[in-house]
């Protein structure tokens, strides 16, 4: 099925088919819910099929061929041996499985496999443990792919692995049982593209939508401000809009209201007007 949605996070962001831009709000950590710019990478949604997903090709000798060497690392025995399970029939080599970090980073460096496939909260506290682990195969292991499973949605500690760049993904758990699509993740990653799980978009875009202070100002009123910044007058504004002063000083005094800025001297809110548009971008 066609629901490709390929996500630039490099010079500029942008989703396809459905356009989607969060230009300079793109930075590696979020802060107030912004999505910093990572070093350049593919990201695709996991729920794009890939051409080449779907069994191992068979060798001559009829045995399959193995797609990869893959780590398995959660708490949960009963979901991390499924997983193995589930991985060693679709051609991977579990070449170990870990119930905690500590473990984790050891079979990483033992084996140096192609991927490992960690859940988010590991013992001892069940906060980080994965993530960290991950940052830190991230840094000694730059060729090992990374996946990251998580219960939830987790917007920022998502956005902090993907801030790495190349060969991660994030997912949630429940994706794992559509087999075909969890496989093509996962070798989407190990090809050196990076994997997002819908959710996440979803609620990226939700952050963004509203914590965005100018989202409530209409098209011709981010442009009255827009030259507002740039320390035009009324006149001016009037001028390069093709408007009337009349119009602007309608425009201006909608943006002041809907911006919620304290009522206090006309000069005074627009200078505040001015530093919320310049702090938005």
């Amino acid at each position: 099925m066609s629901l490709a949605y390929s996500i630039s996070l490099g010079a500029g962001t942008a989703v396809a088919p459905i356009a989607w831009t969060a230009g300079s709000h793109c930075t590696g950590k979020l802060q107030a819910n912004r999505l910093t710019r990572p070093a350049s990478a593919e990201v695709v949604l996991m729920t794009t099929r890939s051409p080449q997903s779907g069994s191992p090709e068979p060798r001559p000798d009829g045995s399959l061929a193995r797609r990869g060497r893959v780590v398995v690392a959660d708490d949960d025995v009963l979901l991390r041996e499924g997983i193995a399970s589930l991985l060693e029939r679709n051609g991977f080599e579990v070449v170990g499985q870990a119930g905690d970090g500590t473990n984790l980073l050891g079979l990483i460096r033992e084996h140096t496999p192609e991927l490992a496939v960690v859940d988010i909260r590991m013992p001892p506290t069940h906060t980080l443990e994965g993530l960290e682990a991950a940052q830190q195969i991230r840094k000694s292991f730059a060729d090992t792919g990374i996946v990251l499973l998580s219960a939830y949605v987790e917007v920022e500690h998502a956005v902090e692995l993907l801030a790495g760049g190349r060969r991660v993904g994030y997912l949630l758990k429940r994706r794992v049982t559509d087999v075909n699509e969890f496989v093509d993740a996962l070798e989407r990653v190990m090809r050196g593209g990076s994997v997002v799980d819908p959710s996440l978009i979803q609620e990226l875009m939700r952050a963004q939508r509203k914590d965005d202070p100018l989202a409530v100002l209409s098209a011709r009123e981010r442009e009255v401000l827009a030259l507002m910044a740039e320390g035009r007058s009324n006149a001016g504004i009037a001028h390069a809009l093709w408007v009337t002063e009349g119009t602007v000083e309608k425009h201006v005094q909608h943006i002041l209201t809907k911006l919620q800025l304290p009522d206090s001297g006309d000069d005074h809110r627009r200078v505040l007007a001015v530093i919320t548009f310049l702090e938005a971008r």
